[in-house]
């Protein structure tokens, strides 16, 4: 079984000690391959459009951005950690997400992406740790993913894990273990369910680009949409 891990930050504080506990079950007999943000991810995205009008390749952080997606698009089970920052992921993580913008159904989704399984961390001092999951999820969702596990924690009191109580760290670990003990029982030799709020996305940006395709067949969106039969009768959810 292959992990591809999403750190949001390099500090090894409260979320990656959860993120460790979430691990555990699987390190035995796992191939696990972590990026920890800013460190091993992409700068801030410029706007340049290239990744949309023409070529991904032609980013400016496209060897980073090309690595992690090689190891999300061979991963059975992508992980996603990240702490809340003023109710919003960390900019790091952000900065991330906008690179795999090209990958959003309205342009052009990786196949493999309709099947994966995803599980989001997050935590925070009092709230926000909901909406931090939400910015990872969107960007989860669009690209074609229906099996996401949400795994978010209020420490309310104290953000050093060290003077975290014991009780407080037990019932992170009894949530923790829970989810892995889910996510390991799944049969990882068949693709995930792709559910209809997926399958909805992709039949409304479906009919936009048959539009588009027919006023400019070299569209780069249409046409790989169309090389990929997806204009016609194929759908990527039923390609593994």
């Amino acid at each position: 079984m292959k992990i591809a891990v999403i750190n949001g930050t390099e500090k090894r504080g409260v979320t990656y000690r959860m993120k460790e506990i979430f691990l555990e079950q699987f390190r035995d007999d796992s191939e696990i391959t972590e990026y920890y943000l800013p460190k091993d991810g992409p700068g801030f995205c410029m706007g340049c459009t290239a990744c949309f009008r023409n070529d991904q390749i032609r980013c400016k952080d496209s060897e980073k951005v090309q690595k992690i997606e090689k190891s999300m698009l061979e991963a059975d089970l992508l992980v996603f950690t990240s702490p809340a920052y003023v109710f919003h992921t960390t900019g790091a993580m952000k900065a991330m997400l906008d690179h795999f913008g090209y990958r959003w159904m309205p342009h052009r989704p990786a196949k493999e992406m309709f099947g994966k399984r995803a599980v989001i961390i997050t935590q925070c001092l009092g709230e926000g740790g909901k909406s931090a999951a939400k910015d990872i999820k969107d960007s989860l969702s669009w690209w074609g993913i229906s099996t996401i596990k949400v795994v978010s924690f209020k420490l309310m009191s104290e953000i050093d894990w060290d003077k975290i109580e014991d009780k407080r760290k037990a019932s992170f670990k009894k949530k923790l273990d829970s989810i892995a003990q889910k996510m390991r029982a799944i049969d990882y030799s068949r693709p995930g369910h792709t559910g209809v709020v997926v399958k909805a996305k992709f039949y409304a940006v479906r009919m936009l680009q048959t539009s588009l395709g027919k006023q400019n067949p070299e569209y780069t969106d249409f046409k790989y949409w169309n090389e990929n039969g997806w204009i016609g009768k194929a759908r990527p959810w039923k390609c593994h």
